[in-house]
């Protein structure tokens, strides 16, 4: 690997942010420095904890910062949910952005057992 950027795990949140940015932009302008901003950081925090755990030395403090991206991960599904449940988003939408999360899941945790190894 030559940098975060390398890694398609990365290139995938990256997407999944610019795709939470289009679905919060139609929330209500009431809930910009609430739900809005948090789902925002949170989406936000998982493309950035794996480029800051891959500019780390060592493979141990690597691990440590994709374990953060995927409970970053966690807290963001939890607030689509939560979006869905207030009406903020449709179901369809929600469960798109769901599975875009669960893939980068996936993808996470296979690097961390590529990285342990």
């Amino acid at each position: 690997m030559k940098t975060h950027k390398d890694l398609d795990v990365w290139k995938k949140a990256i997407e999944l942010v610019a795709s939470i940015y289009k679905t919060t932009s139609s929330f209500p302008k009431e809930e910009l420095y609430g739900l809005t901003s948090q789902i925002r950081r949170t989406a936000v925090s998982i493309p950035s904890n794996i480029a800051e755990g891959a500019a780390r030395n060592h493979n141990k403090e690597f691990i440590q910062f994709l374990y953060i991206a995927l409970g970053s991960g966690s807290e963001l599904e939890t607030q689509l949910i939560i979006s869905k449940m207030l009406g903020f988003i449709s179901e369809e939408n929600a469960q798109e952005l769901i599975n875009e999360l669960n893939s980068i899941s996936r993808m996470l945790q296979g690097l961390i057992k590529h990285v342990k190894n």
